[in-house]
């Protein structure tokens, strides 16, 4: 029987098939399969040529190795990026930096390269902007050293060879979705010319110890485009989240082998670019009205504490099934939230459309903001308001129990400094006559949703 001349890669997870159809039965993804090429390979005359061409490795002393953490870091102009980065980028990293369409990627980039551009060379490559639409961003952006360079390509053999040069500090290639590999027939932003891609920069970046950043693309569900392998490939993944139109963004890594992942950095978009938010807090809670739905949330972005308005509000449905939309908090752990009230308080809310919204554009990961949708649910259903002065956070489990939280003092001195005079948190925080413990939701909307 002949074989296939060609095959069809998912460019979402990477499965292959024989022939095109419209949905990926692996992943469930529509219009995701691209045609490549199968290149005929004899599998044992590889294999037997494989091993006459290999070598003994050239191998040293653990103690000889030059630690990678004395390795000059280059600083990005923002303190919270270079938290998130580990201390800044490191010589000779790979790093991804993924994001929705409009969210700000090139601005950051671009504002990273003119504060690195004041001491070392740099080359940002683009292969899907033109010299003068880039010239026009540099330029409102202030970057205009002399140490910043431009191209434009979509080679991947040619960046490359450009990094192996060694001409170059840092590298900038925008983005690796428009890259490919003269070797490779398929399509660019096709699985194999991502990864192939992917495998020249990452050699050259790491034969030369020259920092990269490259940009990738996301899908509509907001994961990383293209084969999971490139993730592993790289030595930082870093997602930029928010809404594009306004409100705060967030930079988090996702992985990140020279630091922490459990850091991030917040900024706002203005017409000098972006900008590193240093009151977070006070900046959520500047235009607050004390109304019923309204609850504060102390949660954490990273390590870093911050107070938001959760806002919740309900309606008599006029249909049989009540509609549950959420913005900013996972609508899973809304239904289930609604659930626990509904079973463990008695709250009728089979009969209510329930809206809840996260102020500022934040998005919660945060389990301890349970209590805090909780509360704002109960007390828009029964239209009371909460203390205006009073905060919330806590974990609610199936039971109706009220359990712990991460860091509940760095969540109590942010809460004391921005004014508020108390607390509704678990028991296992400790502030004194600040902090009013609960143990149970249905005590709780009992005591204060009055």
């Amino acid at each position: 029987m002949k074989k296939p001349s060609s095959q069809f890669v998912c460019n979402a997870c990477g499965a292959t098939f024989t022939r095109w159809m419209g949905k990926c039965t692996n992943c469930g993804e529509w219009n995701s399969l691209t045609e490549e090429i199968i290149e005929e390979v004899d599998a044992k005359t590889a294999l037997a040529k494989a091993k006459v061409s290999g070598k003994k490795l050239d191998y040293v002393n653990i103690n000889s190795i030059e630690s990678s953490d004395l390795k000059e870091r280059l600083k990005t102009g923002f303190s919270d990026l270079d938290i998130v980065l580990g201390g800044g980028i490191l010589r000779g990293s790979v790093s991804l930096l993924t994001g929705q369409p409009g969210i700000g990627k090139s601005t950051l980039l671009m504002q990273i390269c003119a504060e690195i551009a004041k001491k070392k060379k740099v080359l940002y490559v683009s292969g899907e902007e033109s010299a003068g639409q880039v010239k026009l961003r540099a330029t409102r952006l202030g970057a205009t050293s002399e140490n910043l360079n431009f191209a434009n390509s979509t080679s991947a053999n040619d960046i490359a060879k450009t990094i192996e040069s060694a001409e170059f500090d840092f590298v900038v290639v925008d983005s690796i979705q428009t890259l490919s590999v003269a070797e490779i027939s398929s399509a660019p932003g096709s699985v194999s010319q991502v990864t192939n891609a992917g495998n020249l920069i990452i050699r050259s970046a790491k034969a030369t110890d020259t920092a990269v950043v490259i940009v990738g693309h996301v899908t509509k569900e907001g994961s990383l485009a293209g084969p999971k392998v490139l993730e592993h490939l790289v030595d930082v993944v870093v997602n930029f989240e928010g809404d594009r139109y306004g409100g705060f963004k967030v930079v988090r890594a996702i992985k990140n082998r020279f630091g922490s992942t459990t850091e991030a950095a917040i900024f706002e978009m203005d017409e000098k670019g972006l900008k590193e938010v240093e009151n977070p807090s006070a900046t959520l809670l500047a235009e607050r009205t004390n109304t019923d739905g309204s609850v504060i949330l102390a949660t954490l972005e990273g390590t870093r504490p911050i107070l938001v308005e959760i806002q919740a509000l309900a309606s008599k449905t006029n249909f049989g099934y009540p509609n549950r939309t959420v913005s900013g908090f996972d609508l899973n752990r809304l239904k289930l939230l609604i659930a626990i009230l509904e079973r463990r308080t008695k709250l009728n809310l089979s009969d209510q459309d329930i809206f809840v919204n996260v102020v500022g554009g934040m998005k919660i990961q945060d389990s301890a903001a349970d209590l805090a949708v909780c509360l704002a649910i109960a007390s828009a259903v029964a239209g009371r308001k909460l203390d205006a002065n009073t905060v919330v956070f806590g974990e609610v489990g199936l039971g109706g129990e009220i359990r712990s939280a991460f860091r509940p003092d760095q969540r109590i001195a942010e809460a004391k400094k921005l004014g508020f005079t108390s607390a509704i948190a678990p028991v296992s925080a400790k502030g004194g006559k600040f902090v009013h413990h609960v143990t149970d939701l249905r005590k709780t909307l009992i005591e204060y949703v009055k």
